[in-house]
């Protein structure tokens, strides 16, 4: 035996793959359980219909999905190919579809693989039962295809065993033993098996296994209507099980797949039917088996409706059986991957559909061999990702019901999510609601976008109106907003900034051992630095801000910053970490009078010499006591101003009676976008995540080689000189061209990168797009286009950054 003694629970499509992927790796002494018979266990890989689409907007989960085909395809089970690449074929019967593909098709092409648009002949041309006279025009991914779930999973066992894997069918997990905070074993009906890591890829029972080592998992299993018809005359002869490409049409929430001289159809229309993991019957309570539940043919019928309109070759055949089958939803659409906070070596990879799971296979082998994962961007699925409300059931069953609902719709990257909402709400939210404020939200929190006070600002000034899709959640008043920040004085509500705070006679030491610049400096210093993880990826970018000795206040991006803290601390005790943002607030006090607001309202000397840049101290203003940060993600002279949340109202009132008869404003986020990306600020998880490095991301200047030993710096020393891609800015003239993020780059016909952030400069006069750009092209004067739906943009590389590149505004 190799490597440690490891349990996966479930031996689905996600359990073969690791089983797969970790043996391959060198670790033998794995042990694969599942309740059900092998290789079909009766979960949802067992009834999956096996549609394979790459095209998404997270590029990871595209990277998820192509390696899933790429692996597939070299698969076999005595001769039986366990990936049929036809295709994957997405029709627009609406104007509003059709330009929604012109968008699918610039994320699949900023990802790299290849698509291309069709006409509504080609669309016939390429799928013969396609009603001519209904559709649009399409888009064509050559690559997707049909799975063969059950053969990829009989495969993969096959491959497994050889190497040492075993595989106990029939096995129902009764417990998740542990002792001392970490796993030791797994209790099944047949027995106790030892181990040191526990893997959960239950699928639909994943919360109920979970719930076993105290994990809240936030997934919920819901039916999904699945139908086959009987013989459609068209197809007689067929007799190949697939031949014209899968086929969705989202505007009715349907899919369509070839089987013989018949159909398979999938349906999403329907209400949603949400189950709890404890109300799944076992497999030998199931009638067919657990995760298919009755076929409910009411529902169904709009579907079938739909599809006689669209193949209408279907109205000479029937629907002749149909399934509820159970598929995993999130509230975010993401998996579950990762290790558990409060048990050692319980981790889950759970809410996986086929399309990704080998894909996922590797990523789980990967993190836990190597303790990281090198070949995908795991930030968006990692199941710590979560704030303490988003585990709460209530939430949890409205969102995951939602995205059924939402699951085919067009969304906006701006549109907020449903209910329940409002969750979490900033001291200052009365005051924003009697300013007509326009909520988005972010973590949870009501978070303004701008505010329809302000709407007279926009008077007399040159705001430009942007196109029909980038105007959505937008108003000119951002425009002004903007503006106005530049020329007075602003207010910005920043709650929602996750904030920590470090403590103990062992913070600073712990702190350089995470960071990658110097931050145990004097008392009053506010540090720029960087998480990194082994491999010298950007985990997180953070300020620190040492307020004594040995207590510290971290600005950090989110609770993944807050669980690899945790992960970290040492065993001694010397270090506290806890999450302050609950029982805080802040209001960001920025613009060339920012000063003379803030001023007369303390004691305390914030001139140029009282406070410097990057410097902090604990302040009254007027009667709130405060801390006073004197830093600025906009560019302009200003403060960070964190107080308690009992006083938060209070500070707000203060300021803004005294900023009033200056001119001030209060200003949502759409103008603090546009004037941080004038001044080439990063935001992490937008502009540079796990895969990238510091010198690639433009963020080199916060490493510090010099420094004593930090997570990564070995790896960094390594990646230093060798910079294929950069972060780049590019500007666009025409104000109508404003971009929103995931466009593709092309240099002439050949795509190049993709765009992160974009927004209009509204002080600059020019659309601001930064983009991930191969070296040689991130020269300041080089012209290149942007894909935006079925335009391409002309857009330019320029110096950064944009706006005050001395700095004489920020230090004034």
């Amino acid at each position: 035996m190799a490597g440690p003694r490891v349990v996966i629970i479930g031996a689905g499509v996600v359990g073969a793959a690791l089983a797969d992927e970790i043996s391959a790796r060198g670790w033998t002494g794995v042990t694969v359980v599942d309740q059900g018979p092998l290789p079909a266990t009766g979960g949802s890989t067992s009834h999956a219909p096996g549609l394979v689409f790459q095209t998404n907007s997270s590029k990871t989960m595209t990277e998820l999905a192509r390696y899933t085909v790429e692996k597939f395809c070299s698969l076999d089970v005595d001769g039986k190919p366990c990936f049929l690449q036809v295709g994957g074929l997405e029709v627009a019967t609406t104007p509003e579809r059709l330009a929604e593909l012109h968008r699918r098709h610039g994320w699949i092409t900023a990802w790299g693989i290849e698509s291309r648009l069709l006409s509504a002949d080609e669309c016939v041309e390429q799928h013969p039962l396609v009603n001519r006279d209904k559709v649009l025009g399409g888009l064509l991914v050559p690559t997707d295809g049909l799975a063969k779930a059950v053969l990829a999973v009989e495969a993969q066992i096959r491959r497994a065993t050889e190497r040492g894997v075993t595989f106990l069918a029939r096995h129902e997990v009764l417990d998740v033993q542990q002792a001392d905070g970490r796993v030791t074993g797994v209790l099944t009906d047949q027995g106790e098996i030892p181990a040191d890591i526990v893997v959960c890829c239950a699928g639909i029972w994943g919360p109920k296994i979970a719930r076993m080592a105290g994990m809240n998992l936030p997934l919920t299993p819901l039916a999904h209507q699945l139908a086959w018809t009987g013989p459609i005359p068209a197809l007689a002869g067929q007799t190949e099980e697939a031949v014209r490409p899968i086929l969705r049409h989202q505007d009715a929430d349907l899919y369509y797949r070839d089987r013989f001289d018949g159909i398979g159809i999938g349906y999403y229309g329907h209400r949603p039917m949400p189950i709890t993991a404890d109300e799944i019957l076992s497999f030998d309570e199931a009638e067919t088996m657990p995760s298919v539940l009755k076929f409910t043919e009411e529902d169904f019928e709009p579907a079938w409706t739909e599809t006689q309109s669209l193949l209408p070759s279907t109205k000479e055949a029937k629907v002749e059986e149909g399934i509820n089958g159970l598929f995993s939803f999130t509230t975010d659409n993401y998996p579950l991957l990762g290790e558990s906070q409060d048990v050692k070596g319980f981790w889950v990879a759970e809410a996986v559909w086929v399309t990704h799971s080998a894909g996922v296979g590797r990523a789980m082998a990967e993190w836990l061999v190597d303790g990281y994962c090198s070949s995908f961007d795991l930030h968006e699925c990692d199941v710590n990702r979560f704030e303490p409300h988003q585990l709460s059931p209530e939430y949890v069953l409205a969102r995951d019901c939602q995205n059924f609902v939402e699951v085919y719709d067009i969304l906006h990257p701006l549109q907020p999510s449903g209910k329940p909402r409002p969750i979490r709400t900033s001291p200052f939210h009365a005051r924003q609601q009697e300013h007509g404020a326009f909520f988005l939200e972010a973590n949870g929190w009501e978070r303004p976008q701008w505010y329809e006070a302000n709407a007279s600002l926009v008077e007399g000034r040159s705001i430009p109106t942007p196109n029909d899709w980038a105007a959505q959640y937008w108003s000119p008043i951002v425009g002004a907003e903007a503006q106005a920040t530049r020329e007075t004085v602003a207010m910005y509500d920043m709650t929602a900034l996750k904030r920590l705070e470090v403590t103990g006679p062992g913070a600073a030491d712990f702190l350089e051992g995470l960071t990658t610049s110097k931050v145990a400096k004097s008392v009053g210093s506010v540090t720029y630095t960087l998480l990194l993880d082994h491999d010298g990826g950007i985990r997180s970018d953070v300020t620190v801000a040492r307020l004594a000795r040995d207590l510290f206040q971290v600005g950090a991006n989110g609770n993944l910053d807050l669980d690899w803290f945790t992960r970290h601390l040492p065993a001694d005790g010397t270090v506290q970490v806890r999450d302050i943002t609950p029982g805080t607030c802040c209001i960001g006090l920025w613009g060339p009078l920012a000063r003379k607001v803030l001023q007369p309202l303390t004691d305390e000397d914030f001139s140029n010499d009282g406070l410097k840049y990057f410097r902090a101290k604990r302040a009254y203003i007027g009667s709130v006591p405060v801390t006073a940060m004197r830093l600025s993600y906009v560019g302009e002279l200003g403060w960070e101003l964190y107080t308690t949340a009992d006083q938060g109202q209070k500070l707000w009132d203060t300021l803004w009676e005294a900023a009033r008869p200056l001119g001030g404003v209060i200003a949502g986020r759409g103008a603090f976008n546009s004037l941080r990306l004038e001044k080439g600020y990063r935001s992490f998880g937008t502009d540079m995540t796990y895969e990238h490095d510091p010198y690639e991301a433009g963020v080199g200047f916060a490493v510090k080689l010099d420094k004593g030993e930090f997570i990564g710096k070995a790896a960094l020393e390594l990646r230093k000189e060798n910079v294929r891609r950069r972060l780049t800015c590019l500007t666009i003239d025409d104000p109508q061209s404003v971009v929103l993020g995931k466009e593709p780059v092309f240099d002439g016909e050949r795509a190049v990168g993709y765009v992160t952030s974009a927004a209009y400069g509204y002080t600059i006069g020019k659309g601001i797009a930064y983009a991930w750009l191969p070296v040689e092209l991130a020269t300041p004067g080089t012209a290149l286009h942007i894909g935006y739906f079925d335009q391409r943009i002309e857009a330019v590389v320029a110096e950064e950054p944009l706006f005050d590149p001395t700095m004489s505004r920020l230090r004034g």
